[in-house]
């Protein structure tokens, strides 16, 4: 019961159950920032979250600027609000780029380099130009800046997205371009470094919780000295609650947490979550193999917000063949919710859904 609890309140806060909302960006603005290294999957990850949400209406809202994605926290690419962009990143860069110091080092990257970098991509971008990474290297190449080694470029990139220059731009095809930061999020906020920890601590627990300091300081990447200076200057909007011994914080206006059972949800990998918290045994049975752990963070499959597989999907030309892959037996009304959720992916991406059993698919 105490985990049901937890998890009951986890699903309503992350808006997968009873949610109102309906736009990408509202989605994103709730959650604070949603990871979204894998670009696919985490369309989906808002589409989930939101009413009546499609693909096509997610990319859409990318291209538009609506929602941005740039490297923040951890470090790793995030989809960000045009609003919050530009504080988020004051208040997180830092800690990603002492994390990225040895990289930088052995990379001979060091702060005029950056300088130099910068300039040019600014340059390179500017009066509403949008080029892709293949575009930019030979640029960055022809101004004396080595960009043969991957590995170089790509921390570039990240710096420059770091220091707020860059950010996402619009698909060109499949593939990803940069914008100048200022010229793709003009209205971008700033905070005072309180006032922006402040905020980003308030919205983790209010869509996160309930969630330990310890999730919030994996989450945020921040030192744990600065999480809980956040977690002082929230506590007007939270509460807390003493659960098997370990202390939780959640919202002070209470969300409703009865969930029809059974009820299914096909996570994208790195989904909010299950990425979100640095203790994961409370959506995970420690019955599971060992395995079952490190597949948590892959697409996986929960009932009732109880991890009880992983699933992949393969894009055919009139069809999106959905392949699961239990840890543990279903029965039938959960067999039903399964499909039923399925069916929701499929009318996301617009297309009807095959789906077959792992052991059928090897067969």
């Amino acid at each position: 019961m105490i985990d049901l609890d937890i998890i009951n309140r986890r699903l309503n806060n992350q808006n997968l159950v009873g949610t109102a909302l309906e736009k990408p960006e509202e989605v994103v603005a709730r959650l604070g920032a949603v990871q979204a290294q894998e670009y696919a999957w985490a369309k989906w990850a808002l589409g989930q979250r939101a009413t009546g949400l499609t693909d096509a209406a997610v990319e859409r809202a990318f291209n538009e600027g609506a929602i941005l994605r740039t490297h923040v926290m951890r470090p790793t690419w995030h989809f960000v609000t045009p609003a919050d962009i530009r504080w988020l990143l004051a208040l997180t860069a830092p800690r990603v780029n002492a994390a990225m110091a040895s990289n930088y080092r052995k990379l001979e990257l060091d702060g005029a380099t950056f300088a130099r970098s910068n300039a040019v991509l600014a340059k390179a971008l500017q009066g509403g130009q949008q080029l892709t990474r293949p575009e930019l290297a030979p640029i960055l190449q022809q101004a004396g800046i080595a960009t043969a080694d991957l590995l170089r470029f790509s921390h570039i990139m990240l710096r420059a997205e770091l220091d707020a220059i860059v950010c996402s731009g619009v698909l060109r095809g499949k593939q990803h371009t940069y914008a100048l930061l200022d010229e793709r999020a003009p209205q971008a906020k700033t905070l005072e470094r309180d006032e922006a920890l402040a905020e980003l601590t308030r919205r983790y627990f209010t869509s996160h919780g309930p969630a330990t300091l310890a999730d919030f300081g994996w989450w945020s990447g921040l030192t744990m000295a600065e999480a809980r200076a956040g977690l002082e200057m929230a506590k007007p909007h939270l509460v807390q609650e003493v659960i098997d011994g370990q202390t939780y914080w959640l919202p002070s206006s209470p969300s409703p947490v009865n969930i029809t059972s059974p009820t299914v949800h096909l996570l994208p990998a790195f989904d909010e979550y299950t990425v979100a918290y640095k203790d994961r045994q409370a959506v995970l049975d420690p019955a599971y193999p060992p395995q079952a752990k490190s597949d948590i963070l892959n697409p996986a499959i929960a009932v009732d917000g109880k991890i009880v597989g992983t699933w992949k999907r393969a894009l055919k030309k009139e069809t999106v063949m959905i392949t699961t892959n239990f840890f543990t037996l279903l029965g039938p009304a959960e067999t039903q919710a399964m499909a039923e959720a399925a069916q929701r992916y499929g009318a996301f991406l617009g297309l009807p859904v095959t789906l077959v059993d792992d052991a059928q698919f090897k067969g």
